[in-house]
């Protein structure tokens, strides 16, 4: 039997999970773009560990986990109430889906006027809880928390995940007829594809200590805004500005000098001002590729139009046709 014969007889393709949330910035509609990116390493089967160190919606993970034999994931992100769902997902899939069934009844059942009372007194106990949280130990208050996060994800303005400064969920109501609150085989498989992964709440800087063995590691950060007005970073508490998208190009480097593959994607600040070389002058002397993207979170749909996001590596890559 051939490598590429061994290699696809390994793959998990017969679980095609998707995220679970919607993810403003989520990697969904350019997985095929990203496909031509992957390291050539990863396509032989040779990367034993992948990381991804702002996982949020998971897109490139679900993409990579089911797609090649890689034999274990990290999966980290600076979000608590983001990875206390993946770990939940993870350690107890049975119970969440019997609270997020609950929810989703109580829901639908429910007229337009009374969908918008249950909408914010869900949304008044998730802030009001989260003082009650520990973090750090599973327990069932877990599984209420995460099965509130992805009804809110789900019927809130946009499916955006968005938190003020105070560490509370602050987005309205959406007006959905008919939303898809709860996909029970989806999750199923998402939890089996988290079998192979650790989740931790971690500060992209720990990576360094982390990385080890053959591994790729995709970098997903907080976009840095086109503009002034075009801001959309607080996916926590936790600000993402210009000092941070410096330390992940300085963390970028360090990790290329240890050997470890890396692909990082980013807004492209050229759309906006064609001289700002702010990602240029990070990630000089790196393969940088423009590539169109939709953007997906304007509140007017008709302003979703495509612009350019950037792609880096550390490894060449063959320029596909866009």
């Amino acid at each position: 039997m051939s490598q590429e014969k061994s290699i696809k007889k390994k793959t998990r393709a017969d679980l095609p999970a998707k995220p679970f949330l919607k993810w403003a910035g989520g990697k969904g509609q350019l997985l095929d773009t990203f496909q031509n990116f992957y390291p050539a390493e990863l396509r032989a089967g040779e990367i034993e560990n992948y990381y991804e160190p702002f996982v949020g919606g998971g897109a490139v993970f679900f993409d990579i986990a089911q797609r090649f034999n890689i034999g274990s994931a990290f999966l980290y992100d600076n979000n608590q109430d983001l990875i206390l769902t993946y770990l939940t997902i993870q350690k107890n899939v049975d119970g969440l889906i019997d609270c997020m069934e609950r929810n989703k009844n109580q829901y639908l059942k429910r007229d337009e006027i009374k969908r918008t009372e249950f909408y914010y007194k869900i949304r008044e106990k998730f802030n009001a809880l989260q003082p009650e949280i520990n973090y750090n130990r599973f327990s069932k208050k877990w599984i209420e928390r995460a099965a509130q996060i992805i009804f809110l994800n789900r019927t809130c303005f946009n499916g955006l995940f968005r938190f003020n400064s105070k560490g509370e969920f602050n987005v309205p109501e959406g007006r959905y007829k008919n939303p898809r609150i709860l996909n029970e085989e989806n999750l199923r498989k998402v939890s089996e594809l988290l079998a192979i992964a650790e989740i931790k709440r971690v500060d992209f800087r720990e990576l360094q200590k982390k990385v080890k063995g053959r591994s790729f590691i995709y970098y997903d950060p907080p976009y840095r805004p086109l503009n002034q007005t075009s801001s959309f970073t607080a996916y926590s508490r936790e600000t993402f500005g210009d000092p941070e998208q410096k330390a992940l190009a300085a963390l970028f480097l360090e990790l290329n000098k240890k050997g470890a593959l890396q692909m990082l994607s980013n807004s492209d600040p050229k759309n906006h001002n064609p001289e700002d070389n702010f990602f240029d002058d990070l990630y000089q002397g790196f393969p940088i590729v423009r590539v169109p993207a939709r953007r997906n979170i304007n509140s007017n749909a008709a302003k979703r139009t495509p612009i350019n996001e950037i792609i880096v590596t550390n490894y060449p890559v063959e320029m596909p046709k866009l």
